[in-house]
Parts: C-alpha cells; sequence; structure tokens
C-alpha cells in the first residue's frame, strides 16, 4: 500500500520507513527541509514537502496515499499545551480527507495518557488521564472512528537506541548541566520503555491489521525506575547520583520538574496478543550505558 507518514524522518520514522518498504509497501514521506527529502529519497521513498503548521500539505499528503501514519508532534515540551492545540489541527487536517473511505489511520500518543489506578500498570484500556494536554488528541480520534475512519492509537514509552531515549535526554541535559545526577525521594517512581527498532515494527503491524479503535502501547519494559534512570547517567557523565526532595524538583529540573516525578508504569500484554508483536531490542539501561557522553 502507499502509505502517507508524518514524521518520516525523525527519530522512530527514520526507522519506520526502511521497515515499510521492506515488508513490500510504498511510502509517501513528509519532510520540510531539502535534507530530509534527499534522506527519504536514499531510503527509497517518495516526498512530500510540508510541515504540521501547513494543513494544505497534510491533506494533499492523505488525499494521495491509502492510509496514514501520523508521528510528526513538536518535541519543545516547554510549549507543550500548544504543541497539542497544533496536532488536534493536524489530526483534524489529516482525518477529513479520510473521512468515506476504508483508508486505515494510525495516530501517535503516549503511554502517560492512560490513567496508573491503584500503582498499577497502565493498560490499553485504562481510562484516559485527564490532568495531559494531549487529551484531545486521543478525543480526537475517537470522533473520527464514529465517523467510520479506520483509526488506531500507537501510545508511545519512552523510545530508545543510544541516540535518543524519549525525554530522558533532558534528564541527561539537566544532569551534565547541573553536574549531579538527580532523582526526586526515593526514586522509585518509573518510567516505560521500548527499542526503536520494535516501535517500528508495531506501527506496521498496527497499520496492517488496521482493526478500527484499537490502542496499541509500544511498551517492552512496563517500568524503569527514575533511580536506575540517574545511576546509568552518572556513569556516563561521571557525577554524583543524589537525591532531591518534592520541594527541590522545580529548582533542579525547571520545566521537566512535572514530567520528572510522574510514576507511569505500563503493560503492552494486550498490543502484544493481539499483534503478535514481541519486543526483542536492548533495555533502556543496556542503551544509556552504550550511550557516547562525550557528545554535547
Amino acid at each position: 500500500m502507499r502509505i502517507f507518514v508524518t514524521g518520516a524522518t525523525g527519530f522512530i520514522g527514520s526507522a519506520l520507513v526502511p521497515d515499510l518498504l521492506a515488508a513490500g509497501h510504498q511510502v509517501l514521506g513528509l519532510t520540510r527541509s531539502e535534507e530530509g527529502a534527499e534522506k527519504l529519497r536514499a531510503a527509497g521513498a517518495e516526498v512530500l514537502h510540508g510541515n504540521l503548521e501547513d494543513l494544505d500539505s497534510l491533506r494533499k499528503g492523505s488525499a494521495d496515499s491509502e492510509g496514514v501514519i501520523h508521528l510528526a508532534f513538536n518535541h519543545d515540551f516547554s510549549q507543550f499545551e500548544k504543541n497539542a492545540a497544533d496536532e488536534r489541527k493536524a489530526i483534524a487536517a489529516l482525518g477529513e480527507v479520510l473521512v468515506g473511505s476504508d483508508r486505515p489511520f494510525v495516530v501517535t500518543s503516549g503511554t502517560a495518557m492512560a490513567a496508573n489506578l491503584n500503582g498499577k500498570p497502565s493498560t490499553e484500556d485504562s481510562p484516559v488521564a485527564s490532568w495531559n494536554p494531549r487529551v484531545g488528541l486521543e478525543t480526537a480520534v475517537k470522533e473520527f472512528t464514529e465517523r467510520g475512519v479506520k483509526t488506531s492509537i500507537v501510545r508511545l514509552a519512552q523510545i530508545h537506541d543510544t541516540r535518543k531515549q524519549g525525554l530522558v535526554p533532558y534528564v541527561t541535559a539537566v544532569a551534565r548541566e547541573k553536574r549531579v545526577s538527580a532523582y526526586i525521594g526515593d526514586g522509585s517512581n518509573s518510567w516505560p520503555a521500548a527499542h526503536v527498532s520494535d516501535t517500528a515494527r508495531l506501527y506496521r503491524l498496527a497499520f496492517e491489521r488496521a482493526e478500527r479503535g484499537a490502542i496499541y502501547h509500544a511498551v517492552d519494559e512496563e517500568g524503569v525506575s527514575m533511580k536506575t534512570i540517574a545511576e546509568a547517567l552518572g556513569r556516563g557523565l561521571k557525577v554524583p547520583v543524589v537525591s532531591i526532595t518534592p520541594e527541590e524538583t522545580a529548582a533542579h529540573f525547571g520545566w521537566l520538574a512535572p514530567f520528572a516525578g510522574l510514576n507511569m508504569p505500563s503493560s503492552s500484554a494486550i498490543t502484544q496478543q493481539k499483534l503478535n508483536w514481541k519486543p526483542t531490542g536492548p533495555g533502556l539501561i543496556a542503551d544509556l550505558d552504550g550511550m557516547d557522553y562525550t557528545q554535547a
């Protein structure tokens, strides 16, 4: 099938595009730069110039494809609410074109969207956490599902390799700047994780299965504790590992503070059963230990 991929040259997109092509699909990739266009052509994909703010480019890509995988998101988390609002506009532009067709529409969300009840890992069936600024994303997708679009959602954990690890690079930047690697309290709050190669394969399976209204979790490790992450960063950066109090969190982590204290373990048992998806990549700590910390 000919698949329109937003975020095609991003972290996950760069792993997804070769996976889709190897499986026999054609890819139309969205990019804002000529450098990105060259990268897509070299991989064997077609190019559409545009970005998330250019809604006409999104409509065109959606119209010219047999389905859409929407990966693109502005990861400047200091403007989280604005970026979430822009994302909803992008989803509306992509989805409107698909109404009345049978074309799959796979949209990206996060496992933090699912509420953790009674301290247990969230699941694909958990209620949505109303505090999350991206809650409107899943509401918008659900509205398109009700209008007959073959939607599905992939919720991301901390997606990683030895170059990038979800929110962890921001934690790394703070540790590098402060010259200490910190966790809050006893550091038992945890974040789920999955390798980027496993995540790319999950997107392809979600698209090919095209189960209307499905929610999938890109999770291998249900929860890696923040203390364990801080210890890995301490080893890599060769800085002390320290515990800070909740009252010190804002001053230490800045805009990252609300995320640094979150406890958000998550399960992918339903996803693995539905899609026969079995993660095989290395774990988050293995990738943190394999990272080159000499790079700024």
